[in-house]
Parts: structure tokens; sequence; C-alpha cells
């Protein structure tokens, strides 16, 4: 029987610079999705599954996010003081999610270089390895099913999602034969193909699940583009030696690296949020009538009428709408 997993990797040393001014002094992993860090997620992803032995690789920059998982005794005081029991509780349970550790990278020499410093903590065990930036959609099960088939074949585990092929050459890329019907042999791992080179259009997501193997490949590469060493350059030497078997998630991802899935993914959480989700609806409908009236593409009388329905629906009635 496979080793039972519960130590996570989470890489966080990265520098962040597509967020830039707003990275310059905060890590990127501590950006806010609504109200809480996109790292928090992650760990409580991790912990969810049972995971609950987890080392962050941090770097230069990064103490906000030891700081954040740490106690908070005058915060604390003052929640306490003034009565507020439930934001005090909210405060106090972030520093029991998990035993969390920190390691720092040193210098920032790619992914590969990252999860090759967690050796030691790891101690040739089987381990989970996640990226901050790759947040899954609230109730995921995805990590509890990829240990799950760890448990069953005692082989490395790679997340995977289809993409279309024009976006392809963003990822690290597989080519796949099948083996049910979300599980797939992986053959082949390409680094940002172009997208007539890609061997599918499955492609690479931030959770992985690695047998100790992987340190001895990652040992052995020498660095690539930029003076990285690559993850996906890690596995492709891995399947010369074992198999390595993807998972096609079934649920939402966000990459809340990329400015734009950072926003959907804020807007989303707050819209399933009991607290936020019916205010969250009235900002988004009427953003949506305002800019129906400004867009150009909008005749006048399309654009007034939107906006008299969004007066109506206020309880005030536009006159003469031009």
């Amino acid at each position: 029987m496979p080793a039972k997993i519960n130590k996570v990797v989470i890489p966080a040393a990265g520098l962040g610079t597509r967020f830039l001014p707003a990275t310059k002094a905060q890590p990127k992993e501590m950006l806010p999705l609504v109200d809480k860090p996109a790292i928090q997620y992650v760990v409580e992803e991790a912990v969810g599954a049972g995971l609950t032995d987890i080392l962050i690789i941090t770097g230069r920059g990064k103490r906000s996010i030891e700081d954040h998982f740490d106690r908070s005794f005058e915060l604390e005081y003052y929640l306490e003081k003034s009565g507020k029991a439930e934001d005090l509780a909210e405060v106090r349970s972030i520093a029991q999610l998990g035993e969390i550790h920190y390691l720092r990278q040193g210098e920032p020499l790619g992914l590969g270089h990252a999860v090759l410093a967690a050796k030691r903590h790891v101690n040739s065990k089987p381990f989970a390895v996640m990226l901050a930036d790759d947040i899954m959609d609230e109730g995921s099960k995805t990590l509890n099913e990829m240990l799950s088939v760890f448990s069953k074949y005692g082989r490395s585990v790679v997340a995977l999602m289809e993409v279309a092929q024009s976006e392809i050459s963003s990822y690290g890329a597989v080519g796949v034969n099948p083996i049910s019907e979300n599980l797939y042999s992986i053959r082949s791992v390409v680094e940002k193909p172009a997208p007539e080179e890609a061997p599918s259009c499955f492609a690479i997501m931030g959770r992985y699940i690695f047998t100790p193997e992987i340190f001895d490949s990652l040992e052995k590469l020498t660095p690539g583009k930029n003076g990285e060493i690559q993850l996906t350059d890690a596995i492709g030497s891995l399947l010369e030696r074992q198999e390595v078997i993807g998972y096609v998630l079934n649920t939402r991802r966000y990459d809340v690296g990329n400015k734009a899935d950072y926003l959907r993914a804020t807007i989303e959480i707050a819209l399933k949020r009991e607290d936020l989700g019916d205010a969250m609806r009235k900002i988004l409908k009427q953003i949506y009538h305002e800019e129906t009236f400004f867009d150009p593409q909008v005749s006048s009388l399309d654009a007034a009428g939107a906006l008299n329905e969004r007066y109506t629906e206020k309880g005030i009635k536009q006159k003469n709408p031009q």
C-alpha cells in the first residue's frame, strides 16, 4: 500500500511582477480575494484534504505570510475587549490551521528549484505540491480525489485541464493515453509549446502529488531558460522511470496570478457569500446598465430603455429619456 500523505509544499517565493506596483511592498500571495489573502484559500484546501504538515517556500519580502498565519496577541486583545467574538474566533482559527513551516528559497531559480528545496523536509516520503496562484472553487474535492488516485496506483499524479489550442503555449502541455473517464497516463511533457507543436490541449495545473523520486529528477536537471529549473522538465525525466498519472479537473479553477482571473475570482467568491451576494448582484446590474448606456455600439433608444429600467427598479421614473 502507498504511504499515507500528510505533507504539502506550497511555493510562494515568486516576485509577483505581473501585479506591480501592488506587489512592490507586499507578497502577491497576500493580495486579498474579498477579505482573505489568496494563500489562505490554498492552505485551507490542503488542511481540508488532511494535509496538515505544510511547508511554505518563501523569499525576501515575504514575512507578512508568516505573520498572517501566526498569533496576533494585540489584535486578539482588542477584539476580545471590544466584544467582537466572531472576529476573534476567525483570527485565532488562522493560526490553528495546521503545522506550518517556512523555508527561504534564496534565489528565484524556478518552480523546480523551489520544490527541490523541500527535499529534507519531505524526508523521502510522497508529498503534495500546491501552487499559491491556483485557487479552486469552494468545496472542490480535487485534492482529495488526486490523493485517492495516488492511493490506488502509487504513482505521481498531476492535475490537468483541457484548454483552447491558442492558449496552450502558456502552460506545460502533456501527451496522454486514456485510463478512464478523467484519468490519463502521461507519456510526454513539453513546457509552453507553440500551439502547433503541443502534444495535446491538456495543460498542467497547480496541483501535484509526487513520489520522492521526483527529487532525483530535479537534482539531475541543468538550468534551462533564464537559469531556472523547471518542474515540468523533472516530470518528463521521472516518466523515464515510472508512470505519472494525469487527473482532469472537474471544478472551476482561478489563476490569481493573472489580473483578469484575479478580478473574476474576487467577484465570483463575493457573489457566493451570504453577506455580500445580493449587494454584489445589484452593483453588477448597475455597472451593466451604465456600460450599455455609454456603449457607442448600442443605439440611444436601447440605452435609454436600459437606463429607464434601472431607474424604475429604484422606484424613479425618468422623464423623456434621450
